[in-house]
């Protein structure tokens, strides 16, 4: 058996937190298609059709809606795609986060 020296220190344990996380909502205009705003709640956020029609409603009549609740980086990227794909396709459909 190897001889070791004990110093007398402890290690102390990190505090682990759980990273901070933010909504994702999605705001309303006049020229972005009801359709393409399912689109998008389908292939970006994997949203059913029933749920993807519900939250696109929630945006055309209320004005904006929640479409999840991720990490910064996961709601980052996911408001950059949105972005990127209303831009390719003409479109000015925006996106938010917001820290919960």
């Amino acid at each position: 058996m190897a001889d070791f020296e004990y110093s007398g220190s402890v290690i102390e344990e990190e505090e682990i937190r759980e990273p901070s996380m933010y909504r994702v909502i999605l705001l309303n205009d006049d020229y972005t298609p009801q359709d393409f705003v399912v689109e998008i709640l389908s292939g970006i956020f994997h949203k059913p059709p029933l749920e993807a029609t519900q939250i696109m409603l929630d945006v055309h009549k209320k004005g904006k809606g929640v479409v999840g609740v991720y990490t910064y980086d996961i709601g980052s990227t996911k408001v950059h795609q949105v972005s990127r794909l209303a831009r390719e396709r003409g479109y000015p459909l925006k996106s938010i986060m917001e820290k919960v």
